[in-house]
């Protein structure tokens, strides 16, 4: 792993607080995905720091950030900015949704609170993080997180992140990218997971991850339909996985979502 001199961690911490004033936001956001990469504690306080910073959208991926870092010390700076009420919605949402990647059963009670807060994309990120959390315990999750760990380590993984909710199970048929492994009616089967309302957040993202995993035309088909849905943090997860697949025939649906003046800026954010 990566690792720095006191340094030039000072420079990134510069970079990314933007102590000169006239740093772009580019060249922060390249400061904080350096920090990501970087061990112990220092990165993650200086990320920390950044939380006082006006802008929303920096804040969210400073919080995106110290959840996929897998780091525990990052726990009480995401609780207490899923606790800051006066926080923007968009930064709140992500705090619980890093607390969700850490897997931090200590933060259980917290995202119970926040289970009936106004802001409805907070709401149903608490409720899928505490999904999240409870599935990491299982023997499933257990051995889902051990897999992941090896092909990351073995330079294997098709994706890297770690995600609000694991792929549901039909994706584990595509691990070679072997379409043909696949039944004629799977992707069809998880764009009805994906749209059905009834089912609980935490299974229909099972379905959304399953089709990025897929990743074919079709697949990507089946996700955009998900972006006729009412919750703009469903809507902001599926912009997200276009923007992993780097498919070209997502593009017509991001712009279509793009020019849509009425759109929750959540989901244009992506």
């Amino acid at each position: 792993m990566a690792t720095a001199t006191p340094e030039s961690l000072a420079k990134l911490e510069a970079t990314l607080l933007n102590i000169s004033g006239d740093v772009p936001l580019h060249a922060r956001f390249r400061s904080l995905f350096t920090l990501k990469a970087l061990p112990g504690q220092e990165p993650i306080n200086i990320i920390s720091k950044g939380f006082k910073d006006e802008s929303a959208l920096l804040k969210h991926e400073l919080a995106y950030v110290l959840g996929q870092m897998g780091d525990p010390r990052a726990v009480p700076t995401l609780s207490d900015v899923l606790s800051n009420e006066k926080e923007d919605p968009m930064v709140r949402h992500e705090a619980a949704e890093a607390l969700g990647a850490l897997s931090a059963e200590s933060a259980i009670p917290l995202l119970e609170k926040y289970l009936d807060c106004p802001e409805r994309a907070v709401r149903e990120t608490c409720e899928i993080a505490l999904d999240k959390i409870k599935w990491d315990a299982t023997p499933e999750g257990k051995a889902a997180k051990q897999l992941a760990k090896e092909k990351k380590e073995q330079g294997t993984a098709q994706f890297t992140s770690v995600d609000p909710a694991p792929a549901a199970t039909h994706s584990k048929l595509v691990a070679s990218r072997d379409i043909g492994s696949l039944g004629p009616n799977t992707i069809n089967e998880l764009r009805d997971s994906l749209l059905d309302t009834s089912k609980p957040l935490f299974e229909r993202y099972r379905a959304m991850f399953a089709l990025r995993d897929i990743g074919t035309a079709e697949a990507v088909d089946a996700l955009a339909a998900g972006l006729s849905d009412s919750s703009a943090l469903f809507k902001h997860e599926i912009a997200f996985v276009f923007g992993q697949l780097l498919s070209p025939h997502s593009v017509p649906a991001l712009v279509k979502t793009l020019e849509d003046v009425d759109e929750d800026e959540m989901q244009v954010f992506y």
